[in-house]
């Protein structure tokens, strides 16, 4: 993710959307009808390209039983809540 983890915890509520999650430090679990969600991220070193830098977090999403359906509609959404785009 090209974000700072300060950014990442302030739009991780609304990409979450209405699933019961807790979040212990650098780790969110959030559970789903049919299974649950461990989300854990780092921050990076960032990303030089010339002179800009970009700041990064290695994000993974680990999920336990859940359906293709589910995981795909709750990546949808939070692809969405997190997409940033410039001009």
């Amino acid at each position: 993710m090209g974000c700072t983890e300060s950014e990442w915890s302030g739009w991780l509520p609304a990409a979450l959307g209405d699933v019961s999650w807790q979040r212990d430090g650098q780790v969110v679990h959030a559970l789903f009808p049919d299974g649950r969600l461990r989300l854990e991220w780092r921050v990076e070193a960032p990303r030089a390209i010339a002179l800009v830098r970009i700041p990064r977090l290695w994000v993974r999403f680990e999920f336990t039983d859940t359906t293709s359906e589910s995981r795909y509609r709750f990546m949808r959404r939070f692809d969405l809540y997190m997409q940033r785009g410039g001009g």
